[in-house]
């Protein structure tokens, strides 16, 4: 497992446990569409579990020049997708259903 994915999850539960989770407006529409009733504590709730097999690595936001990391999860039959960014909290920044195609066109 790559040092920086083992620091990232590391930080991502601590986040989680502590209650340092903030979700953007678009994380919060999204999370909406996905239609299982998903809140924000469940959000923590899938964060807090998070594992490196759910890692689908990390890129730079070209606004921010920040490391977003990206997961894929499951929420029940339903394949989800979250991106992140560490900050002194977790700021989700996306969280919508997983199509299996280019999320970088969903961002």
């Amino acid at each position: 497992m790559p040092r920086w994915l083992v620091k990232a999850l590391t930080r991502i539960h601590r986040c989680a446990a502590e209650r340092r989770i903030r979700l953007t407006g678009k994380a919060v529409r999204e999370l909406g569409g996905i239609g299982l009733g998903l809140d924000p504590e469940d959000v923590r709730d899938v964060l807090r579990a998070l594992t490196a097999a759910d890692s689908a690595g990390r890129l730079v936001a070209e606004a921010t020049g920040e490391w977003m990391y990206l997961f894929t999860v499951h929420l029940g039959e339903v394949p989800a997708y979250v991106k992140l960014v560490l900050r002194t909290d977790c700021v989700v920044v996306s969280f919508h259903e997983d199509q299996g195609d280019d999320h970088e066109d969903q961002a």
